[in-house]
C-alpha cells in the first residue's frame, strides 16, 4: 500500500463475501514468511481493495474495520464494516451510512461504535489533495459518531470545528482518546466518560494522532511529528491547508497523570501505527526506517521495549504491514499488510496466533 489509511451510522443488511471474494490469494503471494516466528496459523480475513483498522470488540470475538473493496462497498470511499469471527463464512456487515468518508471505528463499552465520518459535509467521497508532489494525509471535515447496534441510532459526539479522528478507548471503558484539531493545532484529547470531561493531552508544535491505551488503561502510547527549524513553518503551513506530511514520526509513550512524554523510538523515517504488547512493556509497531535506502516504501511491523531498546522485525513482507491490535486475551494479533494480495498493493486484514 502506498498510502497510510487513517485510522456510523444506519444499520444495513449483513454482504456477504462473494464466491470469487472467498477464493484463497495466488499461490505466488506468501501468506507467511519463515523469519515471522511470533505469528502462527495466519489467517486472512478479507480479499480485495484496501482493507485495515481492524480492531477487536471486548470479547475478542469481532472486529470492526474500515474498507473500499468493491464487492462490499461499491460506494467508492472507506466504510465501516463488522466481522463476527466466529462465524464460517465470513459476512461483512456495513455499519456505516455509505455516505461521506469515515475511518478510526473503535469499539466502546457495552458494545457501542465510535468512528469518524465526512458525511455531516458531504454524502461524496472527498478529493485526495496533492501538494506539489510530496507525499500528504488530508485532513478532511471528520466529527465523531457513536453508533449504537441495539438501537440501530447514531449520534454525534463532541463535534467541533476542523478535524477530529483516531479515537480509540481504554480497556476498562473509562477514557477515550483521540485527535483534534479544535486546539488550533493536531493535538491528542482525553474524555472521561465518569465525569463527562474533556482535557488537551499534548500541546507541542506537530502532529500527534494514533493513540491507545495500555493494559493498565492510564498509559498511552501514540505516533508524532515534531518539526524543527524551517520545518515549523512548512508544518504550518500544510495544516493551514488541511494536510499533514507524515515522512518523519516516532513513538511516544505518557501516563494520562503525569502528562509526562517520553520518546520510545528515535528512528529515522515513518515509525507509526503503535500498539502496547499485553505485557505493557512493549510496543509493537510500524516502521520504513530499514527501507530507507530503497526509498523507504517498505514498511513491517517491529517490537521493541518501552525504553527504546531491544529493537526486533516482527514481520517480512516486502511492502507493507501495519495497523497492529492484540486481542483482548493477547494471543492473537490482527494487523493490515499487501501479503497474498491477488492484485499489487491490495491491503487486507489478517489474524494469526501470537508466539512469543
Amino acid at each position: 500500500m502506498r498510502r497510510f489509511l487513517w485510522c456510523l451510522t444506519t444499520f444495513v443488511a449483513c454482504a456477504q463475501q462473494s464466491s470469487s471474494a472467498s477464493e484463497k490469494a495466488s499461490s505466488e503471494q506468501p501468506l507467511t514468511y519463515p523469519q515471522e516466528k511470533h505469528l502462527r496459523a495466519v489467517r486472512q480475513l478479507t480479499f480485495g481493495g484496501n482493507n485495515a483498522e481492524g480492531y477487536f470488540d471486548p470479547t475478542g470475538q469481532r472486529i470492526v474495520f474500515q474498507s473500499d473493496w468493491v464487492e462490499i462497498n461499491p460506494q467508492g470511499c472507506d466504510q465501516i464494516f463488522l466481522l463476527d469471527l466466529k462465524e464460517a463464512m465470513p459476512r461483512y456487515r456495513r455499519i456505516s451510512t455509505g455516505r461521506g468518508q469515515t475511518t478510526c471505528s473503535y469499539f466502546l463499552k457495552g458494545g457501542q461504535i465510535i468512528y469518524a465520518s465526512t458525511h455531516g459535509v458531504s454524502d461524496s467521497c472527498p478529493s485526495r489533495p496533492r501538494w506539489k508532489g510530496r507525499y500528504v494525509w488530508p485532513l478532511y471535515e471528520y466529527d465523531l459518531y457513536v453508533y449504537d447496534p441495539r438501537t440501530d441510532s447514531l449520534r454525534a459526539f463532541l463535534p467541533a470545528k476542523g478535524y477530529d479522528a483516531e479515537a480509540t478507548v481504554s480497556p476498562d471503558g473509562r477514557f477515550l482518546v483521540f485527535t483534534s484539531q479544535r486546539g488550533g493545532d493536531l493535538d491528542l484529547w482525553l474524555y472521561d466518560f465518569d465525569t463527562q470531561s474533556l482535557r488537551q493531552l499534548t500541546n507541542e508544535i506537530g502532529y500527534d494522532g494514533g493513540a491507545f491505551f495500555g493494559p493498565d488503561s492510564r498509559t498511552i502510547v501514540w505516533r508524532a511529528s515534531r518539526p524543527q527549524g524551517a520545518q515549523i513553518e512548512s508544518y504550518k503551513m500544510l495544516l493551514s491547508e488541511g494536510m499533514v506530511e507524515p515522512s518523519e514520526l516516532q513513538i511516544y509513550v505518557m501516563h494520562i497523570d503525569s502528562l509526562i512524554p517520553h520518546q520510545v523510538t528515535r528512528l529515522p523515517g515513518a515509525n507509526w501505527a503503535p500498539f502496547f504488547h499485553p505485557s505493557g512493556k512493549k510496543i509493537l509497531f510500524s516502521s520504513n526506517h530499514h527501507s530507507l535506502d530503497k526509498g523507504g516504501r517498505r514498511f513491517n511491523l517491529f517490537l521493541i521495549n518501552i525504553d527504546g531498546t531491544g529493537l526486533e522485525q516482527v514481520t517480512f513482507d516486502p511492502e507493507f504491514d501495519a495497523f497492529p491490535m492484540f486481542s483482548p486475551d493477547g494471543k492473537k494479533l490482527i494487523w493490515a499488510s499487501n501479503r497474498a494480495g491477488r492484485k499489487p498493493r491490495e491491503t487486507n486484514l489478517f489474524i494469526a496466533e501470537w508466539v512469543e
